[in-house]
């Protein structure tokens, strides 16, 4: 990827970067929507990401452009007016430097910027969590602010998504693509938030099934659920819903209504499955961290609401499959992909089985991507 960045910037710019940066894409392993309500999460950095190239400019002008997009998106440094159409991509790197002005660090004061992603757009790996945290790594290295710690630009990147480009999320997608190390798995407090890393046994393995069906967060299905959880918090008399436990909910259950009372359900005790599935990886019992994904994947459908059909058959098609230990949607949910977990004797064979069987119900056929654990963002030289 760093070859076809060079060559992109040359020929969109005329010259040679000087900073770049990447940040990979993650998968949600299991939490879902724990983060913005205190909970606990895993996740795995993937071995794809977004790649960012800058190159400093005298005029005061920022100058966008990406593989995704044609064209170039030229802003007047210094105005952070939020984009729309066309050129809503540029909202993510937009509201980085928004961010980075909110967290006292310093912003550049011109540039030209190329991004580059090998990413499946819509499949739940969060390739806006990548961009913000390639950006960041990029605009810090221009401005000579390389001892900004991890964890802030991590708060960074979240601070973009959350007032800037209006995704009320927590910290698990930048978190994870922050600190993501290779053959391991992130494991995030979302109260602190801290960050930790958890071995992912050996043989263990990811495939990832992308329906390609809708899959926008911004379009309020997302914010519902937010606001859900919040209101079912405020009921229980609770600052988040990591606060109660499963039992605690179950005996409130009169003074929350059904759907409050879903959606505090299914949060909490997604928190218990994911400290359940801590201990089975730490024991190498992949075959009950299996059990849980399967089982979060059932909470989402039927208590959060927020899978669909074709997860629904996906992740019910690949539970059932010889070789794999557990299967769930990945990402916020509503459509997008299903992770399973396999054993490395699953292959391509057996993953085109699947998608034939998806394929005869739903009338298309689903991407399949082969993932591995990767490392966390970083600086790279140009």
């Amino acid at each position: 990827m760093k070859k076809a960045l060079l060559e992109k910037f040359r020929i969109t710019f005329g010259r040679t970067p000087e900073i770049i940066a990447r940040a990979p894409g993650r998968i949600e392993f299991i939490g879902n929507h724990t983060d913005y309500n205190g909970g606990t999460v895993l996740g795995a950095a993937i071995d794809r990401g977004v790649w960012v190239a800058l190159a400093p400019r005298a005029d005061g002008r920022w100058r966008f452009a990406t593989d995704q997009r044609p064209g170039i998106v030229e802003v007047a440094a210094g105005k952070f007016a939020k984009r729309r159409g066309a050129s809503s991509w540029v909202n993510y790197p937009l509201g980085v430097l928004a961010a980075l002005r909110a967290f006292g660090l310093a912003v550049p004061e011109g540039f030209d910027y190329f991004a580059v992603s090998d990413l499946p757009a819509g499949a739940g790996l969060s390739s806006s969590a990548a961009i913000e945290l390639a950006s960041a790594f990029a605009y810090t290295g221009m401005t000579g602010e390389t001892k900004a710690e991890r964890e802030t630009l991590v708060k960074v990147g979240r601070h973009a998504e959350n007032n800037f480009v209006g995704v009320p999320c927590g910290i698990l997608d930048q978190g994870v693509s922050g600190f993501g190390r290779k053959n391991r798995l992130v494991f995030i407090d979302c109260r602190g938030p801290k960050f930790a890393t958890v071995p992912l046994p050996a043989g263990a393995h990811f495939w990832i099934f992308n329906t390609h069906t809708k899959h926008a967060l911004v379009d309020g299905l997302y914010a519902a659920r937010h606001r859900e959880c919040m209101e079912a918090a405020k009921t229980l008399g609770v600052p988040l819903l990591a606060d109660v436990s499963p039992a605690a909910v179950v005996a409130a259950k009169r003074k929350l209504s059904p759907v409050a009372f879903q959606r505090a359900r299914h949060v909490v005790e997604e928190i218990a499955r994911v400290d359940a599935t801590v201990v089975a990886l730490r024991a190498g019992d992949l075959a009950t961290v299996g059990k849980l994904l399967t089982a979060s994947h059932r909470s989402s459908q039927t208590l959060f609401e927020n899978s669909t059909a074709e997860l629904d058959f996906l992740a019910k098609t690949l539970a059932a499959t010889p070789q794999v230990f557990g299967a769930r949607l990945t990402g916020g949910g509503f459509g997008g992909a299903v992770m399973a977990l396999t054993s490395e004797k699953f292959g391509a064979e057996q993953a085109e089985k699947v998608v034939a069987a998806y394929a005869k119900k739903f009338g298309a056929r689903p991407d399949v991507l082969h993932a591995q654990t990767g490392d966390g963002a970083k600086r790279i030289q140009a």
